[in-house]
């Protein structure tokens, strides 16, 4: 994700039914709403604690 400048993510444990079911949704019905929605809420998440260590 770094090579192409893209934040990295973390799919944590509290979160992860909302990314297996977006991972649901987009095998079943093409639809990834759900999964990318996961994806950059689990980045911010990356970004605030990156903030955190780094501020």
């Amino acid at each position: 994700m770094l090579k192409y400048n893209i934040v990295p993510f973390i799919i944590l444990d509290k979160d992860k039914l909302f990314y297996y079911r977006g991972l649901n949704e987009y095998q079943s019905n093409k639809e990834k709403g759900y999964l990318i929605d996961t994806c950059l809420n689990a980045q911010e998440q990356y970004i605030e604690k990156v903030k955190y260590f780094l501020g």
